[in-house]
């Protein structure tokens, strides 16, 4: 399996909690700590043109390939990819290279657990970012049922529960995901006719459905994503959503539950799963909040528009967290 490089940083293994995580670092060791964790399903590739602009800022950056992904462990049992286990891999990172906080930035998938790390590992958060994911409070339900009351029995997350089904039509055609699935936003009107949809039949429209909007990737990175699904599957990632009534059995005390470290909420308009109307509700939660919205940006914000997202993630970082050079 190729591994894609990032400019800037070097791959490494890190060993943490119980597991190897292979890591992408990059800028000055003595520099205040950010870690970027990626969504689904995607890998540490994806923040490829935030590493570099973090480490010429002066930012030590770690950017993993998560549990599941790419290079790094895949555990067999599903309850290996509990919100537990994902934050304590990202808590595991800072003990690796001796530091105490860092800023955790995350988006999709990886925007839930940094908002978990915040409330799980408050010492260890000095600030976190979220990228299109804002912060949910704690459902007052188990979310499988609010996902079958607003999507039906036909929900893409309720598809996914069940092992080896979504695995198996994702893998059958992995350089369809990618090119189907990973292109520029469109207008909220076109949204209907996006090639995701709440159904079960999540995988066959990704993989068959109309094309809607730019394709997002060049050849080499689209090349770059497949070549690694090709060779780990997707289970890993699926595990994540299959354990979403889990982490929220097991989180009780999170009822009502405030995160108090500063935080910045980059939106972007066009997103038509994490809509900049999610995140209107963050204020009572969250008691130092940053918001902007990125315009004409669809659900890849980090890769749709890089230049943007670095500018609004290094003023704020500078504002709040400055680095020496």
């Amino acid at each position: 399996m190729a591994v894609p490089s990032i400019p800037l940083a070097v791959r490494r293994q890190i060993e943490t909690n119980g597991i190897r995580l292979a890591c992408y670092e990059a800028g000055p060791s003595d520099g205040p700590c950010v870690v970027l964790s990626h969504g689904f399903p995607e890998l540490a590739f994806s923040w490829r043109h935030q590493v570099p602009a973090l480490a010429l800022a002066g930012y030590h950056v770690l950017a993993p390939d998560q549990r599941g992904y790419g290079g790094s462990d895949r555990p067999t049992e599903v309850t290996d990819y509990d919100i537990f286990h994902l934050t304590g891999d990202l808590t595991g990172l800072l003990d690796a290279i001796g530091v105490e906080r860092a800023v955790f930035a995350g988006h999709d998938w990886g925007g839930l657990v940094v908002w978990q790390q915040a409330l799980l590992h408050p010492s260890r958060v000095a600030g976190v970012i979220g990228v299109n994911t804002p912060f949910f409070p704690r459902f007052p339900m188990a979310p499988t049922e609010i996902f079958r009351l607003t999507g039906g029995d036909n929900h893409y997350i309720l598809y996914f529960q069940e092992p080896g089904v979504a695995d198996a039509a994702l893998a059958s055609d992995v350089r369809a995901v990618f090119s189907r699935l990973m292109r520029r936003g469109v207008p909220p009107k076109e949204i209907s006719a996006m090639p995701v949809g709440a159904d079960r039949n999540w995988a066959q429209a990704v993989q068959q459905g109309a094309l809607v909007g730019e394709a997002l990737l060049g050849d080499a990175e689209l090349e770059a994503y497949a070549e690694v699904f090709e060779h780990t599957g997707f289970t890993g990632g699926l595990n994540w959503y299959r354990n979403f009534d889990r982490n929220w059995e097991l989180t009780p005390e999170q009822d009502g539950a405030r995160i108090e470290v500063p935080c910045l909420m980059v939106t972007a308009e066009w997103d038509p799963v994490l809509t900049p109307a999610m995140a209107q509700g963050m204020a009572p939660f969250v008691a130092d909040l940053e918001t902007h919205m990125i315009d004409r940006c669809g659900h890849w914000t980090q890769q749709e528009q890089p230049d943007q997202l670095n500018r609004l993630m290094l003023d704020w970082l500078g504002r709040r967290f400055p680095a020496a050079r």
